[in-house]
């Protein structure tokens, strides 16, 4: 973990943008203000944000997918028996934009369709409240998933 991370005991703390951007980085980049994520503010050819298109990928305004314009799926799955010890960005990155079905360390379980897989985390909509909503969680604390 980084110096911005602080820890807390659920997965609240990434829900983006509203904890970490807000938090930590004075808003939302690409949201009108300059400096945004990184010294220096956006970089050429970076309209705002910090990847192209502006935003982060995968998020609103990133240039990229947006949220499912459909609920997930009426069912929730069975959790698979097997335990792995962790989580490979590799695998999750099979079920980018394909409806999932995420079993946290916690106990916490939700519909979520990912947008973006990076080394140690993963973003994209969690269904919340009937809507989906922008979500992003480190690898770590995700027990198990299956995709659809």
């Amino acid at each position: 973990m980084n110096q911005f991370w602080p820890p807390h005991d659920d997965e609240r703390q990434f829900n983006l943008p509203g904890y970490l951007l807000g938090q930590f980085f004075g808003g939302f980049p690409g949201g009108g203000q300059t400096g945004g994520f990184f010294p220096g503010g956006p970089f050429p050819g970076q309209p705002g944000g910090q990847f192209p298109g502006g935003g982060f990928p995968g998020q609103p305004g990133g240039g990229q997918v947006g949220a499912p314009t459909t609920p997930p799926p009426a069912f929730i799955p069975q959790q698979p028996q097997f335990q792995t010890f962790a989580i490979d960005p590799g695998a999750i990155r099979g079920c980018l934009f394909r409806f999932t079905y995420i079993w946290l360390e916690n106990g916490n379980a939700f519909w979520f369709y990912p947008t973006f897989v990076g080394r140690n985390s993963v973003a994209g909509f969690r269904w919340q409240f009937n809507r989906w909503v922008y979500f992003g969680i480190d690898l770590d604390r995700v027990a198990s998933f299956q995709c659809f």
